[in-house]
């Protein structure tokens, strides 16, 4: 196993895939401290005031002169990003190539739609449910032990539905009703109060088309008891649901969000590659991938611009990233307030730096489409979707959007998954061993044996393997959140 890797040559940085000790020489270069596994050292002497280079593309300026063989990072370190940029369309062609698709077993679902599971869910317009619909879903199992054809029963509660005005108020709405007609539930009870300004009347209004075998509706001041009416909906939902079988398809019906969390140093050279490597193959048989966190793409999203389909994408991506960076500026904060501590102790320094290593996650397809607040997924292939780099947030996100499930790299770990399975994916090897109830794959392993190649292989097979109802960590801990963006005030 090599020690160290220089990614690209034009880089006057290196990164420590093992801890490196003060006097050893790499690269050509002495160590004059100690380098902790995912950190930089210099390779040669940069000069205050000129670009920290990784990736081949700057990643930060120098603050001070940084001697050859020492640590790099935020204490002489700083962002180059500032304030929304002019871009150009200057887009570069890549060779695109096709596969034949293989085929998984997945649900057919109303309009032409598939889905990768069949639950049931109760989905509050209101956080002043959220109890109650809990207290339907545990009821509904007490009165019903063997729940035989159906893949789960859920409640996803939120805080929010009322006292929300302007954006936030359709946002929200717009977001749960996405999720109300995502075909991985089998059946939905959609669970409102009465007096919520996200009020049923208007909630159904503007749902447009639906499957109205399996959505159903419930306001609880309207009936005496909210959880026994809500109970009986739920069996009437479950006869439905329980005699819905799997089909064969091609995978080209599938749609995969591309998600990381708690990023390290060697993210963006095991786990975000290998994903990347992974939405390639999926985008050449014909499938839809879908990245996001938009602030992760800042210092990196020229390379998103380059590979846009045509001159509309190329407008959708600047737009993306100049009303993100404006929502910072609205709010008087910087854009470039990231990485989080977990990142910077990983050996993340800058935004720039962790860009460059999350963009990887999207591979070398070129960007067909981009999504806005509460769109959803319209084109096969590569889409960016709009939103922040929040764990909860982003996957909620790209639930909604119309992904089936989510590949979400991670260097630190988290527990966390969300509505859609949730496939976690380790940037080390020791992360998935010490945390095997929270990690479904190892891609650290490519540090040992450098076979990408092996490691697509694995990971694809996964994916089709939990497309076809293999159930994902997240899923056998019951790790199931949702979070809905927020940028109002509440009343």
């Amino acid at each position: 196993m090599n020690k160290f890797i220089k990614i690209n040559p034009a880089d006057n940085v290196a990164v420590a895939l093992a801890p490196l000790t003060k006097g050893e020489t790499y690269c050509g270069t002495t160590l004059i401290e100690d380098i902790a596994q995912g950190h930089k050292f210099a390779l040669c002497d940069i000069e205050q005031g000129q670009n920290v280079i990784k990736y081949g593309n700057p990643i930060g300026i120098a603050t001070q002169r940084i001697l050859a063989g020492s640590h790099v990072h935020e204490h002489n370190v700083a962002t180059g990003l500032g304030e929304q940029l002019t871009y150009c369309y200057d887009p570069v062609r890549r060779e695109e190539h096709t596969a034949k698709p293989v085929k998984i077993r997945v649900y057919p679902r109303y309009g032409g739609d598939v889905g990768i599971r069949n639950e049931l869910w109760v989905i509050p317009l209101v956080g002043c449910v959220n109890s109650q619909a809990r207290a339907i879903v545990r009821r509904f199992l007490q009165s019903c032990p063997s729940t035989d054809g159906v893949d789960g029963v859920y409640a996803f509660t939120h805080p929010y539905g009322c006292s929300q005005i302007g954006e936030d108020h359709i946002r929200t709405r717009r977001l749960l009703q996405q999720m109300v007609k995502h075909p991985n539930a089998g059946g939905v009870l959609v669970l409102g109060l009465g007096c919520e300004n996200n009020k049923m009347s208007d909630f159904i209004a503007t749902l447009g088309d639906y499957d109205r075998e399996r959505v159903r509706f419930l306001v609880a001041q309207d009936v005496e008891d909210e959880v026994a009416a809500g109970v009986d909906i739920l069996h009437e939902l479950y006869c439905k649901a329980r005699t819905e079988r799997r089909e064969t398809r091609d995978i080209s019906c599938l749609r995969v969000g591309l998600k990381c969390g708690g990023s390290d140093g060697l993210s963006g050279l095991t786990a975000n590659p290998l994903v990347g490597l992974v939405s390639d193959r999926l985008v050449q048989m014909g499938a839809t991938t879908v990245l996001t966190e938009v602030p992760e793409m800042f210092g990196a999203e020229q390379l998103l611009m380059d590979r846009a389909r045509d001159k509309d994408t190329f407008d959708k991506i600047v737009r993306l990233i100049n009303n993100f960076k404006q929502y910072y500026a609205d709010h008087d904060q910087p854009c470039y307030e990231n990485p989080s501590p977990g990142n910077r102790a990983g050996g993340i320094t800058t935004l720039e730096d962790k860009s460059l290593g999350c963009v990887q996650k999207s591979g070398n397809s070129p960007v067909c489409d981009v999504l806005f607040d509460g769109d959803r997924i319209v084109r096969n292939g590569l889409n960016l979707l709009n939103g922040p780099g929040n764990d909860m947030v982003a996957v909620t996100n790209l639930g909604c959007a119309g992904c089936h499930m989510v590949l979400f790299t991670t260097g630190r770990g988290t527990p966390f998954g969300g509505f859609v399975p949730t496939v976690k994916i380790s940037t080390n090897s020791d992360l998935a061993q010490r945390k095997h109830n929270w990690i479904d794959y190892d891609a650290g392993r490519v540090l040992t044996d450098g076979n990408f190649e092996r490691a697509l292989d694995e990971l694809f097979g996964m994916v089709v393997d939990v497309a076809n109802g293999k159930p994902t960590v997240n899923e056998q801990q019951d790790s199931r959140d949702i979070a809905l963006f927020k940028t109002g005030v509440t009343l």
